[in-house]
């Protein structure tokens, strides 16, 4: 039985409380309850995370952030869909502004079909015409919906709704539209008998002195919803006393926004620059972290498998680059112009056109100059005292996927990170077998469990050390083993590796002289520990960049790389 299976057989979880229940408790609450206007997903989500227990879809909100007047110029279905998009960003219950209901009876019980298809936990419609004004342009103006019709819209709305905790909230404009207390409380109370769960009772006044009279008169006869713009400077105390079971803030965040976008674009446009705002606005990783990014990423690892999954690159470039610093007084190694554009560039285009994609770049001397275009670069602050693996550690952790780690002064054939990128090792590295005259600045000499006999189908060759000396040469070589090549500087792992990796480096951490280790020392830590690193031997066909000799040799390399017909740079040819 798989597991997916045998989940069934769980003992069932009591039921959780719907939206529009939440909505109704809130409603019938003997504590006053508020909600906060939201006009987006990144609005609602942003509420949520402030800790309010629901939200107010205001229809003037969503019609401004649509650059529309809040006149029904925004057909109700352009709002349903922001409103997919509100709900999709939490769980709170969210109250539209329902405006008129968007027509007759009839618009209304469709509205109230597709609201609750969208998890939609209430409406408010209020007693004007459509296409309805807002109440506060000219509202005394404004006429009010016949009383019988109105409730007819409200029975229309109850008797289409599936879920029975679906709330209708019934607005009364006859205060806004000066027609009085009385018109005022008729009204409500007609439309509690049609069927309303709450009501809404709306002022324009400055003072909240005619709102508490209707709740006065009111006398608690079923919930009553307000919405203190104008009188915002009431204290809360009030609306207690006054029984008063739902506070709405209704425009607040759109309007916080609009002063924030209205003041940055002025100070650009007048400054043509971004140095003066950048300190005074959320980064941008705070953005993505309101979109929710890392559950994507989460679920890609989990889901995306195979050659499209994702796989990180830590490439170690904190050197400025012995025997290279004539060439790097104001830039590290690995920004070096090798053929035309950096070394950095011909590493990032290799990685990308193998579905590399996260890329994080180790820098340490003048790292404020490497290029960061489809990079993420960290530095190492201690680079002038700590060797490869302290570099190594300040990238590691932020890795959860298949990783390639990377010397910094490589170039090589696509198809060394081909071979390597596909192999189902969970660790494996590149070795080349050439006795190399041009990689002769490597000192990192492997042996391995045999050599390259360039058999295609015998068993896997297993990296057995690493050494930065090699054998003794001359005649006492014959009593010594022979290194099989040099290991280049690219190393492999799957997730699983990587954790292999990530806990022989926490075990080389307790050693005193870790600052002085390199990767050298974490391949044999990690044979030490039983792992085993499959090796993948190349002929040639790569290059280090060491010294102002290898940089020659490399310029050739690239040249060598570049497309057919593509002309390199003038005063990039290699010499003849």
């Amino acid at each position: 039985m798989t597991a997916r299976s045998s989940a069934a057989l769980e003992p069932a979880r009591p039921p959780q409380a719907t939206r529009s229940a939440k909505l109704r408790a809130m409603l019938a609450s003997a504590e006053l309850e508020f909600l906060m206007e939201a006009h987006n997903g990144l609005s609602a989500r942003i509420v949520r995370e402030a800790g309010f227990k629901g939200i107010w879809a205001s229809g003037l909100s969503i019609s401004a952030q649509f650059g529309v007047r809040d006149n029904n110029e925004a057909s109700w279905t352009q709002v349903v869909d922001m409103l997919e998009f509100m709900a999709d960003a939490g769980d709170l219950p969210i109250l539209l502004d329902g405006d008129t209901g968007y027509g007759n009876f009839n618009n209304v019980r469709r509205l109230v079909r597709k609201l609750e298809q969208r998890g939609i936990a209430g409406v408010c419609i209020e007693d004007k015409l459509f296409p309805k004004t807002n109440s506060f342009l000219n509202g005394e103006r404004q006429p009010l919906a016949d009383v019988e019709e109105f409730c007819g819209k409200i029975a229309a709305a109850k008797d289409t709704q599936q879920d029975p905790d679906f709330c209708l909230v019934a607005r009364v404009e006859a205060l806004i539209a000066g027609w009085g207390m009385d018109e005022a409380l008729r009204r409500a109370e007609a439309y509690r008998r049609a069927g309303a769960d709450a009501i809404l009772i709306h002022s324009k006044l400055s003072k909240a002195d005619e709102i508490l009279a209707f709740a006065r008169e009111w006398a608690g006869r079923g919930p009553l919803v307000i919405v203190p713009t104008r009188y915002y400077s009431t204290p809360t105390a009030v609306f207690r006393e006054a029984g008063i079971s739902l506070v709405i803030w209704a425009n607040h965040l759109l309007r916080s926004a609009a002063t924030a976008m209205q003041s940055i674009a002025r100070e650009v446009y007048g400054s043509q620059t971004l140095v003066n705002v950048e300190d005074r606005i959320v980064p941008v990783e705070e953005i993505f972290r309101l979109q929710d990014a890392g559950e994507y990423e989460a679920a890609e690892r989990q889901y995306l498998t195979g050659s499209a999954a994702t796989r990180a690159a830590i490439v170690l470039a904190a050197t400025r680059g012995r025997g290279l610093e004539a060439l790097t007084t104001d830039r590290p190694k690995i920004m070096l112009p090798i053929a035309g554009k950096p070394l950095l560039r011909w590493m990032v285009d290799g990685f990308k056109r193998h579905q590399v994609n996260d890329i994080t770049v180790v820098g340490g001397y003048r790292a404020d100059a490497i290029d960061p275009s489809g990079v993420r670069v960290v530095v190492n602050e201690r680079y002038e005292h700590t060797g490869e693996l302290a570099s190594l550690a300040c990238a590691i952790d932020a890795v959860e996927s298949d990783v390639l780690i990377s010397y910094g002064d490589l170039l090589f054939r696509s198809y060394v990170l081909r071979d390597l990128t596909e192999c189902r090792a969970d660790l494996a590295v590149v070795v080349d077998s050439q006795p190399g005259v041009a990689n002769r600045t490597v000192r990192d000499f492997a042996y391995c469990s045999r050599g390259d006999d360039r058999d295609l189908f015998g068993s896997p060759v297993l990296l057995e050390r690493v050494v930065s000396k090699s054998a003794p040469a001359g005649p006492v070589a014959t009593l010594a083993p022979q290194p099989q090549g040099r290991w280049i500087g690219l190393l492999n792992a799957s997730a699983r590796g990587l954790a292999l990796i990530k806990a022989a480096l926490a075990g080389l951490k307790g050693r005193h002289d870790f600052d002085q280790l390199d990767m050298p020392e974490l391949l044999n830590a990690l044979i030490a520990g039983g792992a085993a690193i499959e090796v993948l031997y190349v002929h040639g066909h790569w290059r280090g960049v060491n010294d102002l000799e290898d940089l020659q040799r490399a310029v050739d390399f690239a040249h060598a790389q570049s497309p057919l017909g593509q002309e390199a740079p003038e005063g990039s040819r290699p010499h003849d």
